[in-house]
């Protein structure tokens, strides 16, 4: 499993918490696709705690921030340290979004509770790289799991120089 001390957002990620062209379309069941792809990750101690308190914070606020992104988060005790996970969707799925438009690519951030200001800055980290629309466009040509986690890698790199 990765590590999760640093900032870097590739190295929350695996090929196997990320999925390229999840078939789902609605926000509940991608949202539980989501969450499925932890399942099984050495950090998750319980995937239904983990389900119950990202759908308990989706529900006080959507997070979908626009520009097709959503960024469903939670800080748990399901957890012993940050994981996350990424969907891309074949169509667009309506998400409450703040812009009003539908999301294709869900990132899924879960820390630890007293992880606050790490979550927070990794957040941020994250926003600002989907933020970049040539990112988001080579993010949604990704055709596997390989390709979308090396453009997060390429992206790291870019960031660490």
């Amino acid at each position: 499993m990765p590590t999760t001390g640093s900032l870097s957002i590739s190295d929350l990620l695996l090929p196997a918490t990320i999925r390229v062209g999840a078939p789902e379309t609605d926000k509940e069941a991608v949202l539980n696709a989501l969450i499925n792809l932890l399942d099984g990750h050495l950090a998750v101690t319980d995937l239904d705690a983990v389900r119950h308190d990202v759908f308990k914070r989706e529900a006080q606020m959507s997070t979908g921030v626009g520009l097709g992104l959503a960024l469903p988060h939670a800080r748990t005790t399901a957890v012993t340290e940050t994981v996350a996970a990424l969907a891309i969707t074949r169509e667009p799925v309506p998400f409450d979004a703040h812009d009003g438009e539908p999301v294709r690519l869900l990132f899924l951030l879960v820390g630890p509770e007293q992880a606050r200001g790490r979550h927070i800055r990794l957040l941020g980290r994250i926003s600002r790289l989907m933020n970049q629309d040539s990112f988001r466009q080579r993010l949604l040509a990704a055709t596997s799991s390989d390709e979308a986690l090396a453009l997060f890698r390429d992206a790291d790199a870019k960031l660490a120089v």
